[in-house]
């Protein structure tokens, strides 16, 4: 039989609940007069045949010869084209009001960080080719690329606000209670977790436990499970909900009244779709809601590297949790 617990720990002390904030989307204003950009690596956007779908179809009737049908004309199409029709696409979803026309005065600037984007970011891999970039979805995912290092530059002068859910702003570990069968959990510290368990989804999640747990900087943390903190971002044509897998409060030598607040994110194998979640919380997210001034000091950092590690793990997973720490505490937070 699979025992069920309660996951509530109610005479905690207060010092140790995990108060965020709902967000449903982002208000950016970007500039109108010189446009630039600043990418990133997780600027680069890699078309290989699991991304794009199947490139070779092999045709064949009853009688007669096999055709296989592939994409090689699209290595023919002249890059000036290509960039046209990014860029148009661009500028028609991105740089276009609801019920307005769109801004056309901007498609010479637009045109130039596009073709930058394309030379420089876009990187094609087991037969693939730039001019698959004319399908609508792989288009939308270049325009998010291409709009965000357009973000990212203007960070400092058009202050990026989060726009909170105005019935549900804030969440909390508080309302945390619910009941699992899954028998591969962790049991917290009661004087470093509001939560009794943390579900696993993994052994390095174990592990990030331990090393949350003993780290003297540390002074609260929660497993985001049934916390109901979600991520809004795009993913090409599509709007989805990102979950990361922490939250942690952080004494970085302001004080206890001023913790950070870091998003701690365990990733292995980082897809187009891991870039497109980093990009968001680091682009739009973490400064959104530090502009707003009422839900406290925001970061975020991901666990990547420690994946390759297969010998002294622990002593490696340690090591990377007190570079993180230190590289957060050392960065200026809007």
């Amino acid at each position: 039989m699979i025992q069920r617990r309660n996951f509530t720990r109610p005479s905690l002390v207060l010092g140790l609940e995990i108060r965020f904030p709902r967000v449903e989307g982002y208000r950016v204003e970007l500039p109108e007069e010189r446009l630039s950009a600043e990418f990133n690596d997780d600027s680069v956007l890699t078309l290989t045949p699991d991304l794009v779908g199947p490139s070779i179809t092999q045709n064949s009737g009853i009688i007669g010869e096999s055709v296989n049908m592939n994409l090689e004309h699209l290595g023919d199409m002249r890059p000036s084209t290509l960039v046209f029709h990014v860029t148009k696409r661009l500028l028609y979803t991105k740089w276009r009001d609801p019920g307005e026309e769109p801004k056309l005065h901007l498609f010479g600037q637009l045109k130039r960080i596009t073709k930058e984007w394309i030379d420089n970011y876009l990187v094609c891999s087991g037969g693939t080719y730039p001019a698959l970039l004319m399908y609508q979805e792989l288009a939308d995912m270049a325009c998010n690329r291409i709009t965000a290092g357009i973000t990212r530059k203007f960070s400092g002068e058009r202050p990026i606000k989060a726009l909170l859910d105005p019935y549900n702003p804030t969440g909390s570990t508080m309302h945390v209670r619910f009941n699992t069968s899954k028998t591969d959990r962790w049991e917290t510290r009661a004087d470093r977790c509001h939560i009794n368990w943390v579900i696993l989804d993994s052994d390095w999640e174990a592990e990030f436990c331990r090393v949350a747990e003993s780290h003297p900087r540390v002074t609260a943390y929660a497993k985001n499970h049934n916390l109901g903190f979600e991520v809004p971002y795009r993913y090409g044509s599509e709007t989805r909900r990102y979950w990361p897998d922490f939250i942690v409060l952080v004494d970085d030598g302001h004080g206890p009244e001023d913790l950070l607040r870091l998003i701690v994110e365990i990733k292995g194998y980082r897809g187009e779709d891991a870039k497109e979640k980093a990009s968001t919380m680091e682009t739009y997210w973490v400064p959104g809601v530090n502009n707003l001034a009422t839900h406290g000091r925001w970061a975020f950092a991901e666990f990547t590297e420690v994946y390759e590690i297969e010998t002294d793990f622990k002593a490696k997973v340690e090591a990377k949790f007190d570079k993180m720490i230190e590289a957060i505490s050392a960065q200026p937070v809007a």
